[in-house]
């Protein structure tokens, strides 16, 4: 997997929740100079946003404003910089959540909903472990990724519902097909963790460098 030529800065936003060790060592995996920032003022040097995930988006949200970094994530996207948000990063750009019935961040149309009970479809609840996505994407994004036959790795309760169809990057099934990627301008999002899907998942991470150095 080839690297870009010139080292990235990439902000990785630390909210104090998860264990955000394998993201940065991910990033850094593939070129990057990524590095943790808490407060707005410290993405001044940065080529990409990073919003990483895990853990109650309630929390997540609550943290978010306390910082500024609500209006640091709004604002980068809207000037259409290059964004990646992963899982909870995902999630909290919509506008609204199941999970403690929370707003979001708004910056997409849509809503964040919680997969049906195991009783009512057999399926395990939370979402864990290895699935495949779809896509007709046939950017560099997605160079030397197999659509529906790659695997990623997923840990999640909730999934997006975009209100916007064209939105969707990737789609994955468990049980009924569901949103589990979008793309919109230089932002990208996942519902996956690609820091912990191995080598597809460093693929992605590559291919969105990329996107931002051609």
């Amino acid at each position: 997997m080839s690297q870009p030529s010139k080292s990235l800065k990439l902000a990785v936003i630390d909210y104090g929740m998860g264990n955000l060790r394998s993201v940065v060592k991910a990033w850094q995996a593939v070129g990057a100079e990524a590095y943790l920032i808490q407060k707005p003022e410290e993405t001044q040097s940065a080529d990409a946003l990073i919003f990483p995930g895990q853990g109650a988006i309630v929390d997540t949200m609550k943290r978010l404003a306390q910082t500024g970094l609500d209006q640091l994530i709004k604002d980068w996207i809207q000037q259409d910089r290059p964004f990646f948000g992963i899982c909870l990063g995902f999630q909290a750009l919509f506008e609204f959540s199941e999970e403690g019935n929370t707003q979001g961040l708004g910056i997409f149309e849509g809503s964040v909903k919680r997969f049906p009970q195991a009783s009512n479809t057999q399926l395990k609840v939370p979402h864990m472990g290895w699935n495949s996505v779809r896509f007709e994407d046939k950017s560099n994004l997605t160079q030397g990724l197999q659509s529906g036959q790659d695997q990623f790795y997923f840990v999640h309760s909730y999934y997006v519902e975009p209100k916007n169809q064209a939105l969707q990057l990737f789609e994955t099934e468990y049980g009924a097909p569901f949103c589990s990627g979008i793309r919109s301008g230089n932002c990208v999002a996942v519902q996956f963790h690609p820091e912990k899907s191995q080598v597809k998942g460093l693929q992605l991470y590559s291919n969105f460098l990329k996107t931002i150095t051609s």
